[in-house]
């Protein structure tokens, strides 16, 4: 902090032929010193610490920035957590608390989670005005006050009129009152000023909405006035004026030099208005329910960590929500520098730890590890390899695209004239090789089913990049024919696709956002079986399949019985072992057994007593798995919303529960502990029985997969792209934040984000 306003000028010299030339350099380094203070500014007052405990003193800030950090503390108000569970402390002899109706009856006060002590929010910003000794008390601005019996103090903190409480709060109502803040400049307008600054703002908003909503950038290379392109946020309001005269009127060089609001901090405000509003209307969506939370990190087109969080929920109708709320830069991916950021967040927004039930960290991408474990065999790795090699080949150009379709179409004709292709309404599209991706977790799947039913074809495209000569990939369509026609490749596309095919349904159903934990147990369960039997059963009948294929496309079939040596071993210290043996024990076996392992680690719970307990919610074959001692117990893993009499509650409840819902034709078909929520508030059963409601909230707030997470990746690379990867943390987070909760952002009114952009911080002379 001590340097945050430093000055710093190259040294003068005495020659003054020197004079210009240091004058210049000065203003340069003046300008990159002042760029440097706003910049810095910026990030300080976007991680301002709400948990007033924690937070510095206001001497420990800047004399040039102590007015800022005041104006962006009252702009978000004092701290209130009314959904934080208040602990109990023993003051003579009696457990008292601190109670949460204070928040209404004292506006100013705040409450430390931190420290479970209250404290003062106008006696904090302004406290270091007064003198020591003038009647200012450290109760409520250092220490914390926490006589919880004896409420009269906190009456006693504001005092008489002329007391310091009452005095800071004045100071407070007069800092937002500056001549230069932005609501004060506009009630003193004249009435057509402000309507023409409304139409201004609107059409700049409009501007906003839509190019958040398609992720596109703001700014242009050249936004001159002599530029043809001056970037989309420029172009496009050129373009509302030009086809609407009242904005004409009060736009770009029609409007004031001070209202253009056209300026790149005006813009970056108006979108932090926007995710402001889309995070508030998520947690008041929330409306303090308790939820899980989905962390993952990633590396931006910049070569930044950023964390992104997904909050996971229930909501009022019962239906599983997952949600983004931001992404946050950190320095490393270590657990300590992960909690920090998410003690930033929870801060900055006001959400209380107590109210967490659930985590899920990483995740690394569920099904994508099935490949990556399958990559842990040199021959399978190699394979894929081969695999994405093609792709790119084929994919290389427009040219070898529309030979490839060409080809295909030809291929087909050709077969259904010798009526060997199956025929009917949406059949024998035409097609491409897909491209797997990372984040969708069975397009390696589609890749390979591609592969298979254009193998024919991607074999004659090939042929032809060869024969046509060219120098470009050549080599590379050689090498690729080389493997694809071989009994190796062959054997290892029939195998993987055998192997993900098995956990095709699965994957995909991780990656919905509504998922049920129950659910997808039952799901790996199914998977388990599958790969078991696979391992047991299929290795003939993939072998024969394999080799039809093979004889289809006129590829060499080794001898099973043969001696089979890999090309990266040595002939004479290899060991002796067959075909058969290769492809049955050192392939087929292995894999299938990593396969397993993996589920078996990745969703090792299922075999925990929680998850055995919370099975027994299913409403599946009429409530057959109910069991009333294993929900009980489902009960006692969650003391905080469960406590003995809750529990005694809850048994007898259940007895009446169970036998309601038997009896009910309405919930004899549903399929899903999802399902049984959503009927449950539809019929208004979820006050009935409210404690098993709970129980149904708790289950489904668990984490499956960080599906939601994986998205918000995706999303990342098109918000900040390669021409856009000089994109600030929060610049970047609130672009995120609209482009991917657009649902979210759609409901909110131009008004309530024009409220929001009003009652900002400002700074700059034009507003």
């Amino acid at each position: 902090m001590e340097r945050y306003f430093k000055r710093r000028f190259a040294s003068t010299t005495s020659s003054s032929d020197n004079v210009g030339s240091s004058s210049s350099r000065d203003v340069d380094i003046s300008r990159d010193v002042d760029s440097s203070k706003e910049s810095e500014l910026q990030d300080i007052l976007a991680n301002l610490i709400a948990d007033p405990g924690l937070r510095p003193q206001m001497l420990d800030y800047d004399p040039n920035i102590r007015d800022e950090v005041r104006r962006a503390y009252l702009q978000k108000g004092p701290c209130q957590p009314k959904d934080h569970t208040f602990p109990q402390t023993d003051l003579s002899g009696y457990d008292r608390r601190f109670n949460v109706k204070w928040f209404d009856e004292f506006d100013w006060l705040e409450y430390s989670i931190s420290k479970d002590a209250a404290f003062c929010l106008y006696c904090y910003l302004f406290k270091s005005n007064f003198r020591i000794g003038q009647g200012c008390s450290d109760a409520f601005t250092e220490m914390g006050f926490r006589n919880w019996k004896k409420k009269d103090k906190i009456r006693q903190h504001v005092g008489p009129v002329g007391s310091v409480h009452n005095q800071s709060r004045q100071y407070c109502v007069d800092l937002m009152n500056q001549k230069q803040h932005i609501r004060t400049a506009l009630i003193k307008q004249s009435e057509q000023a402000r309507i023409d600054y409304r139409i201004c703002l609107t059409a700049s908003l409009d501007c906003v909405r839509f190019l958040l909503r398609q992720g596109l950038p703001f700014r242009g290379h050249d936004e001159s006035d002599t530029s043809s392109n001056k970037g989309n946020y420029l172009e496009l309001l050129q373009f509302l004026a030009d086809h609407d005269e009242k904005v004409k009127a009060v736009v770009l060089e029609n409007a004031p030099g001070n209202l253009k609001l056209i300026a790149p901090t005006i813009q970056k405000d108006l979108v932090n208005a926007c995710a402001t509003e889309t995070i508030k209307k998520i947690i008041k969506d929330m409306d303090g329910a308790f939820f899980s939370l989905l962390v993952d990190e990633s590396r931006d087109v910049s070569v930044k960590e950023q964390m992104a969080v997904v909050f996971r929920y229930v909501d009022k109708s019962g239906d599983v929500i997952e949600r983004f709320v931001g992404i946050q830069h950190v320095r490393d991916t270590t657990s300590n520098s992960l909690k920090e950021a998410i003690d930033i967040l929870f801060a900055r927004e006001e959400l209380s730890i107590s109210m967490l039930r659930g985590q899920g960290y990483d995740g690394a991408s569920n099904m994508k590890a099935l490949v990556a474990v399958a990559k842990g065999n040199a021959d399978i790795a190699t394979f894929f390899t081969s695999c994405n090699s093609l792709v790119n080949i084929v994919g290389a150009s427009c040219k070898r695209r529309d030979i490839l379709r060409d080809q295909l179409q030809k291929d087909v004709t050709e077969a259904l004239e010798k009526d060997t292709f199956p025929t009917g309404r949406g059949l024998n599209q035409e097609t491409c090789l897909k491209r797997p991706g990372d984040t969708r977790w069975n397009s390696h799947y589609g890749t390979l089913l591609s592969i298979i039913s254009m193998f024919k074809s991607v074999v004659k495209v090939l042929k032809f990049i060869i024969e046509d000569g060219s120098t470009d990939n050549l080599g590379e369509a050689n090498r690729s024919l080389r493997e694809i026609q071989s009994f190796e490749f062959v054997f290892h596309l029939f195998f993987m696709r055998s192997i993900l095919g098995a956990t095709n349904d699965l994957s995909q159903a991780l990656q919905r956002k509504d998922q049920d934990i129950e659910n997808a147990m039952t799901l790996v369960k199914v998977c388990k079986d599958q790969l078991q039997h696979m391992r047991e059963n299929a290795f003939e009948a993939l072998l024969d399949q394999v080799s039809s294929f093979c004889a289809k496309h006129d590829i060499l079939v080794p001898n099973m019985d043969d001696a089979y040596v890999a090309q990266w071993r040595s002939h004479r210290r290899a060991p002796i072992i067959t075909h058969l043996h290769h492809y049955r024990v050192d392939i087929f076996i292995q894999i299938i057994e990593w396969q397993l392992a993996e589920l078996n680690r990745r969703f090792s719970e299922v075999n925990t007593e929680l998850l055995l307990c919370l099975t027994c919610l299913s409403p599946d074959d009429s409530f057959i798995a109910f069991d009333k001692q294993k929900l009980l117990r489902f009960a006692e893993f969650y003391p905080q919303d469960f406590n003995s009499r809750d529990l005694l509650a809850l048994e007898d409840q259940l007895e009446i529960y169970i036998t309601h819902m038997r009896t009910m034709t309405d919930f004899s078909q549903l399929k899903g502990i999802g399902s049984l929520a959503r009927k449950m508030v539809e019929k208004g059963l979820h006050r009935t029985y409210n404690y098993v409601y709970l129980l149904l909230r708790l289950a489904l707030t668990l984490p499956v997969a960080t599906a939601s997470v994986e998205r918000a990746f995706s999303a990342m690379n098109i918000v900040k792209g390669p021409l856009r990867n000089r994109m600030g943390d929060q610049w970047l987070s609130d672009s995120l934040l609209v482009y991917i909760e657009k649902d979210v952002f759609a409901c909110i009114d131009n008004e309530t984000i024009t409220l929001r952009f009003q009652n900002m911080k400002t700074r700059r002379g034009q507003l």
